[in-house]
């Protein structure tokens, strides 16, 4: 994917396997013929303002989930497992008449609301909340702490692996999101750049190299992203499923 970028078209097809000096040719092609600048932006928006309020929204559900006891918290919770079983594919069309009645087709709003309280993220929360010792609530509730302070001072640090395995899966889910956003924004300025990367394939003639160049640039973010957390990933997803 690196070395096509800096080739042209007809040398990428040809499947030239040594780096070529067209770099900043495909570069100049790729921003004169589509929007990246505006394709980035939304992508960026987007991704950022899912993963904050999914760790926030499914970090409050999970610790309550498993903290406080309800005699409808097990009926909540099998209605969870249920609806991770439902396709994404198929609650769409209620979704997008939903927006649309409420006039928010075309905005950020309507790409990151179904993103941001996902079952599966809940339950992942949950089960890492279940190592969590019940005596330090407990002392911290003497001591004369609120439930908001106990969530934000002594919950959440404990949950750091966990925080950052939800907040990679969601950015990455976020940030190669194509389906939904396709569907719901119909004006091609507020396009993300996965919808960029199929526009420009779109067309009867395509320049690989350009197309080749915006590829990479798509998953740079994505793989520093994961680099970065990689470590902390891994022990929020194996501290869940304990």
């Amino acid at each position: 994917m690196a070395v096509s970028a800096t080739n042209t078209s007809n040398e990428v097809v040809a499947s030239k396997l040594l780096p070529g000096s067209h770099l900043l040719e495909n570069f100049q092609t790729l921003v004169d013929s589509q929007p990246l600048g505006s394709a980035l932006y939304h992508s960026s928006v987007n991704a950022i303002a899912t993963t904050v309020l999914a760790l926030i929204l499914c970090s409050i559900a999970g610790y309550a989930f498993e903290i406080y006891h309800s005699r409808a918290k097990d009926a909540v919770m099998a209605i969870l497992l249920l609806a991770i079983m439902i396709p994404f594919a198929a609650t769409m069309i209620p979704l997008f008449r939903l927006f649309a009645q409420l006039g928010m087709v075309n905005s950020t709003f309507a790409v990151i609301v179904p993103l941001i309280a996902t079952p599966f993220l809940i339950l992942l929360f949950r089960q890492a909340s279940r190592s969590f010792p019940h005596e330090i609530i407990e002392a911290a509730r003497l001591d004369g702490l609120g439930e908001v302070s106990i969530f934000a001072r002594i919950y959440l640090p404990t949950m750091k692996p966990t925080l950052a395995a939800a907040g990679v899966i969601t950015f990455l889910f976020s940030w190669n999101n194509f389906l939904w956003p396709k569907v719901i924004l119909v004006d091609n300025a507020y396009q993300t750049l996965p919808m960029l990367l199929s526009n420009m394939r779109a067309g009867y003639v395509t320049d690989y190299g350009s197309l080749m160049l915006a590829v990479f640039i798509v998953s740079v973010p994505t793989m520093v992203v994961f680099l970065a957390l990689q470590r902390h990933f891994a022990e929020g997803v194996t501290g869940a499923i304990k």
